[in-house]
């Protein structure tokens, strides 16, 4: 293995590591090769994920050749360490993004790299390219602190406790460690000084401290806690601390396909996520985060005026409604994947599924979380009549089709949940509420579900009215209770969904073929939460044994560290968007809930 700087990496062979502010991959080479700055969805400073030649790289490891590099994190933090070992030397490098209790600060990269035994030349490039790589910077240097200064403002500075070389657009250097020594660094924005530099020890333990704090507060002590803790700090990463939204995930332009067309920026927060984000936050003892999600869906409703017709598939993280897609020729993409976009166009498509989603994860915060306002209740009242409406609309359907709006079982099931948790909620609180109309449209939908997606001649339900095809979003269907998971029409369901999508433990979210609403070229991979969406339908059906035996394939998909993208590739490596929170939200469900089975616990019907 040859460690001079290596400056690309498959998606697998990274951690992540952050601040409740923005998020930097770093490879198991040593290379932070993707960092937007200084928040989650402002433009790229580090992006050779992308584009090796002209993204940019911040890159510390020793030279020569016979490494084996190993990267883990240290206990129930975020804190990564990278650690080179040959027969005579070990060299170790940690990473974080210090935890600041002003959020208003802007974020502080530290990397400390120590040989912990022998002697080792260590090399450093540093290569910003601020604005989606478009702008090469001018360097100076100062004492050993390096300013990096763009257009339009863009800033970073770096603390270093070595001198380095200043090139054009980078600088460089490479300077030999002994057993014991350490050479330490800190990028941050122009206001870093040298003496940054003493104040690393402090940071390191305060953000430690933090981490460790964080997951003791957890409630969970079943099988797989590993993973289940790994899977809550990753969310907890993706975790606005402004702003209480939680991102989809921590990049742009990684593809579902490679070399194709399917590469969006997931730098943003889905309504849709709101209820299995609170969902798994409030069983593993989170409700403060379940709160704050909470408020932050309230800002979304306050930025579309209150109005249902106007709520958006998904907002900024601030809670912004403007995510204009753009994209960026200049970027080569992922394994050539282009085009690489910034923005997501599919925040103006009409997706039923949310108004589900919303009034569930309302739903959740209100039952374990404060009472509903009298004015919020007003808010709800308009969405759900606004529902009766238009449930039985076409429309872009969960998996944001580009093509033409279709008639999904999806939406449908979603919209049925907006009726069924605002009349658990009016009764649940007392509430006024037109519960006639609600409940004969609630009947409507179930009637609708039963006549039009369920195919008589296959035996099955359907993902699209009177048609023929499933797909993996309909295993929601039992775990949102529109349907026993045990009766014999969902297991049947549940059969072709097995033998139509499923590979290995992983599920495909649908047939190309099969589902014409999909415009695009090329197919993708199996989507990674509908696997272990299948895992938690097995285990609810009383099928432990096989639950427990695909859930444990699935966990053997993760990499190194324990992460996941959003699909699978077929032989199990990663595709998409790094690392996704709905696939660790799915974990957490999955692992909760096959615990309790095997445990002899039943799940009860929650009123």
């Amino acid at each position: 293995m040859k460690t001079d700087t290596q400056t690309t990496a498959v998606i697998d062979k990274h951690g992540i590591i952050g601040n409740l502010r923005t998020c930097a991959l770093v490879t198991v080479e040593g290379a932070i090769d993707f960092l937007c700055w200084p928040n989650l969805d402002s433009p790229s400073v580090f992006s050779s994920l992308l584009d090796a030649k002209r993204g940019g790289y911040f890159a510390v490891a020793p030279l020569g050749e016979g490494w084996r590099a190993i990267q883990h994190y240290l206990p129930d933090t975020n804190v990564l360490q990278t650690r080179w070992l040959s027969n005579e030397t070990m060299v170790e490098l940690t990473d974080f993004i210090a935890i600041n209790e002003d959020d208003e600060a802007n974020p502080l990269i530290v990397r400390q790299i120590t040989l912990i035994y022998g002697e080792a030349t260590i090399k450093l490039h540093c290569s910003p390219r601020f604005n989606y790589a478009s702008d090469v910077p001018e360097v100076k240097e100062d004492k050993r602190v390096y300013h990096f200064k763009g257009k339009k403002g863009a800033a970073l500075s770096l603390a270093s406790s070595e001198t380095l070389q200043v090139k054009k657009g980078l600088v460089e250097g490479e300077f030999t460690l002994k057993t014991g020594e350490t050479a330490t660094f800190v990028l941050g924005d122009s206001k870093v000084k040298h003496a940054a530099l003493k104040q690393v020890a402090a940071m390191r333990q305060r953000t430690l401290a933090y981490w460790q704090s964080w997951v003791a507060q957890s409630k969970y002590s079943g099988r797989w806690r590993e993973a289940v803790t790994r899977s809550s700090l990753v969310l907890k990463l993706l975790t606005s601390q402004r702003y209480g939204s939680i991102a989809a995930a921590a990049t742009f332009g990684l593809p579902e396909l490679p070399g194709g067309e399917r590469n969006w920026d997931y730098r943003a927060t889905w309504l849709r996520d709101a209820s299995f984000s609170c969902y798994a936050l409030i069983r593993l003892g989170y409700v403060e985060e379940a709160k704050a999600f909470g408020a932050w869906i309230g800002s979304c409703m306050e930025n579309s005026k209150f109005d249902p017709k106007k709520l958006q598939v998904m907002y900024r993280l601030d809670s912004g409604t403007d995510l204009t897609e753009e994209e960026l020729p200049h970027l080569a993409g992922y394994l050539n994947s282009r085009p690489v976009r910034k923005g997501n166009e599919a925040y103006k498509q009409l997706q039923l599924d949310i108004y589900g989603e919303l009034m569930d994860a309302v739903y959740l915060t209100t039952k374990y979380g404060d009472n509903i306002s009298h004015r919020a209740w007003g808010h709800v009242m308009r969405l759900v009549d606004y529902v009766c409406e238009i449930w039985d609309s076409p429309d872009a359907g969960i998996w944001e089709m580009r093509g033409e709006p279709e008639n999904f079982l999806y939406s449908r099931l979603m919209c049925w949940v907006a009726l069924d948790r605002a009349l658990r909620l009016g009764a649940k609180r007392s509430l006024s509420m037109p519960f006639a109309r609600w409940e004969a449209t609630r009947q409507k939908i179930r009637d609708d579900i039963w006549h039009n997606f369920w195919n008589e001649k296959l035996g099955h339900f359907t993902s699209t009215r009177n048609g023929s095809d499933v797909d993996g979003s309909m295993l929601l269907m039992p775990l949102f209770r529109f349907i026993g998971a045990k009766d014999p029409d969902w297991l049947a369901t549940l059969d072709a969904i097995r033998t139509k999508l499923m590979r290995d433990g992983m599920v495909r979210r649908y047939l190309q073929e099969e589902t014409p609403a999909d415009s695009l070229q090329g197919e993708e991979g199996y989507f990674a939460p509908c696997s272990f969406w299948y895992v938690e339908c097995l285990a609810r059906a009383d099928f432990v044994d096989e639950a427990r035996i695909e859930f444990e394939k699935l966990l053997h998909y993760a990499n190194h560290l324990g992460l996941y993208a959003e699909e699978f590739d077929q032989r199990g490596f990663p595709l998409g968007n790094f690392p996704q929170a709905l696939t660790h939200l799915a974990l957490i469900s999955a692992a909760f809930y096959l615990d309790k089975k095997m445990s002899g616990n039943q799940q009860t019907w929650q009123p």
